[in-house]
């Protein structure tokens, strides 16, 4: 069993639970929500094939230099050192999701993945279960926006997996207007699954991909990201969808060169951070202000936290108004 990393406790497990009425009663879409990036990639095998969703170039290296190679795509793959659970009880309620087969193994099993394969999909699933199990005001939003190797019958297997895992916690598409956290208790729903992908059409408790965009920058500079993290939510639409903020940095090829011994974290996230969550600080949420905002390494700053504060500007402007 995994230790759990110092200062990570479980002060935010109950947050939505806890919210004042005043905000429950607000459109999701209005509220300040904290996710993480590449939400499951905590660990990953690295002695299963590269994933197929790398380029063929990676493929070559990882089978000419096999475990060195690999280790060196493990400091860039890994985007997250908390598990479901612990990124749960610090906070953390949207979760980006990439999944894969693999290739030449028999059956429908389906993994998450990010360059190297990570767990089972159905083990992920069930610890989020669990943990919604405990705490029955809080919900999930579940984004599966990538898929690899994956035929109609990986399809129909995983949404059939979801449906299984969560059953009566699964809310059914509707105006996202309509979704707020009273609407969400009164019904007992906890997780809104979106799933970008045609095999889900005409399932009820599958949310298409459009209610959900999440533009993004494609950037390792901090000031381009922000120019144009603040462009998009300029661009946000006012009906019909929630909201992504993605707050991170991309590394290039040529940043892996440079970078190869240190990894994401060292290279390129850690020294970024502090003037990332000093934007991340000064947002609102609201009609026109952030929503989603997802993070690498959520564990490295006070995220969740500054995130979850962000609503406490509404509880403000609410009071402010004339009654």
């Amino acid at each position: 069993m995994r230790t759990r990393p110092a200062g990570i406790g479980n002060v935010h497990a109950d947050w939505m639970g806890s919210l004042p009425s005043i905000l429950s009663a607000m459109p999701l879409k209005h509220l300040a929500v904290p996710g993480s990036h590449d939400s499951f990639t905590f660990w990953v095998d690295v002695h299963a094939p590269v994933g197929p969703d790398q380029k063929s170039y990676v493929k070559y290296l990882a089978t000419m230099f096999s475990v060195l190679a690999k280790k060196v795509m493990v400091k860039w793959s890994m985007t997250q050192n908390l598990t479901f659970r612990e990124q749960l009880d610090a906070g953390i309620r949207y979760f980006d999701l990439r999944v894969s087969s693999k290739p030449g193994e028999p059956g429908n099993e389906i993994y998450f993945i990010h360059g190297l394969f990570g767990h089972k999909v159905r083990d992920g699933l069930l610890e989020i279960n669990s943990f919604l199990n405990r705490h029955k005001k809080e919900v999930v939003f579940l984004d599966f926006n990538h898929y690899y190797a994956m035929d109609e019958d990986h399809h129909v297997y995983l949404i059939r997996m979801l449906q299984e895992v969560f059953g009566s916690k699964l809310c059914s598409d509707c105006a996202v207007e309509n979704i707020t956290l009273n609407y969400l208790w009164e019904k007992k729903y906890q997780v809104i699954v979106f799933y970008h992908h045609p095999s889900a059409q005409g399932i009820p408790v599958m949310w298409p991909g459009n209610k959900i965009p999440a533009p993004w920058a494609n950037t390792t500079e901090p000031n381009k990201l922000i120019q144009f993290l603040e462009t998009t939510l300029k661009e946000r639409n006012k009906q019909g969808s929630f909201h992504v903020t993605q707050a991170i940095l991309t590394p290039t090829a040529n940043t892996v060169a440079k970078g190869l011994v240190w990894g994401l974290r060292e290279y390129l996230v850690e020294r970024n951070l502090p003037t990332i969550m000093s934007w991340v600080q000064s947002q609102r949420p609201g009609v026109d202000g952030v929503n989603i905002v997802t993070s690498d390494f959520v564990e490295l700053t006070d995220f969740a936290n500054i995130v979850i504060k962000l609503n406490n500007l509404l509880l403000s402007e609410s009071e402010r108004k004339p009654r």
